[in-house]
């Protein structure tokens, strides 16, 4: 049986970022993940300085696509303006493949199925024993399935589903469009751009309140595209995309169980008005690890809710997308 101080399920930023500073902070462990890396992740692929900072990256050296926006370009029922703020983009392909190299830890490919626990550690599908164990798997994580699901409940009021593609497209605009609320859509469309001829789009929405409308996300996303290619920002063919699910901030914030701790999307940390995900994972794997590596608490209140620095701005997201209608 393979034996590890720690065993960190799932090698995304959550997961990379946790295996780093447990690295540093002289604590051995090992990312069990499903696939092998690179692998495909749909995903914005959306930095904000913030998480930049987190992961102590530098964009110089940073040996992939990285692509900074001076502004975002809104379009706002019927208005279109810009926003001056910085913002980066990256292919999750690329850089989460980085993250997991760049952490040291080393990697098994294995798919988690059974978690018992063991005194004050866990054993995992009999195969692997640790003292603390780290949920970092995502939305389906099976450390959240199996020791968080009943004592840290999902809202499907705050469930987020998107429709998304990632592709090679030589773009000519190389700023970043956000849609709000375009054809009563209960929350945004992207557009972004990637370095070295890559484009993101993409629709997301609350999956209860288009239920409750008797909307598919699919619609709004055949809508989109025909929007796309009538304002010139796409001109060929666009593929089937794929769909996927996560869970934006609650106030319910148990993340740990004994000696267990789930990050990141497993968490349901996204924020509440852009329903940004990788900052709050990166910042709760680093969390996780400081927390194990010297016995303290681990809690959540320090994760920003919201990605927006204006009040107004981020509370009228918020409406708009939990409570409108």
């Amino acid at each position: 049986m393979t034996e590890s101080e720690v065993i960190i399920v799932g090698g995304g930023p959550a997961g990379s970022s946790c295996a780093r500073e447990l690295g540093r902070l002289g604590v051995g462990c090992l990312v069990l993940d499903s696939e092998s890396f690179p692998r495909e992740k749909l995903c914005g692929g959306w930095l904000t300085p913030e998480t930049v900072a987190d992961l102590e990256l530098d964009p110089q050296t940073y040996p992939h696509g990285f692509l900074t926006f001076e502004q975002l370009r809104i379009h706002l029922y019927g208005l279109d303006f810009s926003l001056k703020t910085t913002q980066h983009s990256i292919r999750r392909y690329e850089f989460d493949a980085w993250l997991l190299e760049r952490s040291g830890a080393p990697v098994e490919t294995h798919a988690v199925r059974q978690i018992e626990p063991d005194g004050e550690g866990y054993i995992i599908d009999g195969k692997y024993r640790c003292k603390y164990l780290v949920g970092a798997g995502g939305t389906r994580c099976p450390v959240y399935r199996q020791l968080f699901r009943e004592t840290n409940p999902r809202s499907d009021v705050l469930q987020v589903v998107a429709q998304e593609l990632e592709f090679e497209y030589p773009w000519t605009d190389p700023r970043c469009h956000l849609w709000f609320f375009r054809q009563h859509l209960p929350g945004y469309a992207w557009y972004v751009p990637k370095q070295n001829g890559y484009l993101n789009i993409g629709v997301g929405a609350m999956a209860l309140r288009l239920k409750d409308r008797k909307e598919h996300i699919k619609r709004h996303w055949e809508i989109f595209c025909n929007d796309l290619r009538k304002a010139g920002l796409t001109t060929t063919e666009i593929a089937d995309p794929g769909g996927y699910s996560y869970y934006v901030r609650s106030g319910v914030d148990i993340g740990r169980k004994d000696n267990a701790f789930v990050v990141g999307d497993a968490a349901g940390l996204a924020t509440r008005d852009l329903c940004e995900g990788i900052g709050p994972a990166v910042r709760s794997g680093l969390l996780a690890a400081r927390s194990i590596a010297s016995n303290e608490p681990y809690s959540l209140d320090s994760l920003k809710h919201y990605s927006g620095n204006s009040t107004w701005m981020r509370r009228g997201l918020e409406y708009m997308m939990h409570k409108a209608g």
